[in-house]
């Protein structure tokens, strides 16, 4: 065994450390928390702040070209879960978004806010209907092309389908909201 490890140090092959985990964080949302009234909607019958979060990630995987952020709902009583919040074509050189970008005047040159399910390309804010607690799926994707090709009009459906068959890592926080 020691002769087969001194061959392949000699032939160059070195020992590799597994590349870190692709992370996502943030200061206003942590994971199986509770949303903060700034996170919840002021539409619908809610009073929240509707400001998106403050989102820093690290360690994307190689051969990132951009990025998509979602907010997803799956416990909305549709049959298809809600859409809140969906950014894509991030630069690869982002790192962070800044708490109130989903308004769209924070972020990054070239980025495109895709139709929330209330149809407004915007961060929408958590307002389930009264009962049990929902979970808001938050996500990060490292995506292997530097633009998604979509119509401005695109459902949320579509976007969610692109990122998926572009995606190379994803990184989530779940939090819960209920009324």
């Amino acid at each position: 065994m020691k002769y087969i490890l001194a061959s392949a140090v000699a032939l160059g092959f070195a020992a590799t450390q597994p590349a870190p985990a692709f992370e996502l964080a943030s200061a206003d949302i942590g994971e199986g928390a509770t949303l903060a009234k700034a996170q919840v909607s002021n539409v619908f019958g809610c009073s929240g702040g509707n400001v998106s979060p403050a989102l820093n990630w690290k360690n994307p995987p190689e051969g990132t070209r951009s990025y998509a952020v979602t907010l997803y709902d799956p416990d909305a009583p549709t049959g298809s879960g809600w859409w809140h919040w969906i950014v894509y074509d991030i630069p690869a050189s982002a790192t962070s978004l800044p708490s109130g970008a989903g308004d769209g005047k924070a972020l990054p040159s070239g980025t495109v806010q895709g139709r929330n399910d209330a149809g407004m390309p915007a961060f929408m804010g958590a307002c389930p209907p009264p009962g049990p607690a929902h979970r808001y799926v938050l996500t990060i994707t490292a995506l292997k092309v530097p633009k998604l090709d979509l119509p401005a009009t695109a459902s949320g459906a579509m976007i969610g389908f692109m990122i998926r068959a572009n995606a190379l890592a994803s990184a989530t926080i779940t939090a819960t909201y209920g009324q």
